[in-house]
């Protein structure tokens, strides 16, 4: 797997919010209208919000259940009256409608995040919330998240981060044995953690992962030669990822 090449970084302020607003979502178990209900947003935020979810839905010419249900917990969420939450659908059923992203859609948040990024933020994260809402995201979900994330101002590499947040703790691990870490976020995502997460928090995360594969601990169970082989293996590749790690800071 090619490394990803390197992102410019954030404004410092910018990223110290952009980490706040991470470990919110985490704490609210990756559900964005968690995020949403606990910190809210700007009235100015929900026709755009909507218009960009009704967008990333309609990426692959159908939109599905559970796209419907995110919207509608975001509603939920939000605390919308009757005539408000007509509005939210309206937008919705325009992005939907639209080939392409009109020029003037998040104007107010491009020209609002340099002196205030928290709404923007909450936008993106919510937007990667739609594209993953059947997990991994598609090709084009992924590629209509961006170009909305673009739109709002922000750079892809906050698009990044998110993903990466959703891959190491939500995401079911398709491969039944993981394979050796080539760079800090293929170590981070096999102890289910992010880059930005602290080395302490790395570190529990990684002797956690280290005990459930520990000989002492396989040993008081009835596995297989094939599973002991598998266990001795994933532990090798956690202690592989924890090195890369640890070089790295």
């Amino acid at each position: 797997m090619a490394t990803r090449p390197a992102q410019p970084a954030l404004p410092p302020r910018m990223d110290a919010v952009f980490s706040r607003l991470l470990r919110k979502l985490s704490n609210s178990g990756h559900q964005a209208h968690e995020l949403i209900a606990q910190t809210r947003l700007p009235r100015w935020c929900r026709r755009p919000l909507f218009f960009f979810l009704g967008y990333i839905a309609k990426a692959e010419g159908r939109v599905s259940e559970q796209d419907i249900r995110f919207a509608e917990s975001l509603i939920t969420a939000l605390g919308l009256s009757k005539s408000q939450r007509h509005k939210a659908i309206r937008s919705f059923e325009q992005g939907k409608t639209s080939q392409n992203l009109p020029p003037l859609t998040g104007l107010t948040l491009r020209l609002s995040h340099h002196l205030w990024p928290a709404p923007a933020l909450k936008i993106a994260i919510c937007l990667c919330h739609a594209a993953q809402v059947r997990g991994r995201p598609t090709k084009p979900r992924r590629y209509r998240c961006e170009d909305a994330i673009d739109q709002i101002g922000l750079p892809v590499s906050v698009s990044e981060d998110i993903f990466d947040s959703y891959a190491a703790r939500v995401w079911d691990d398709i491969s039944s044995t993981p394979l050796k870490p080539a760079n800090l976020e293929q170590a981070c995502a096999l102890l289910g953690v992010t880059r930005r997460d602290p080395v302490a928090t790395i570190k529990r995360a990684y002797r956690k992962k280290v005990s459930e594969y520990h000989p002492d601990k396989l040993a008081q169970q009835q596995l297989s030669d094939a599973e002991r082989a598998l266990a001795k293996e994933r532990l090798l590749v956690y202690q592989q990822a924890w090195e890369l790690i640890r070089r790295h800071y």
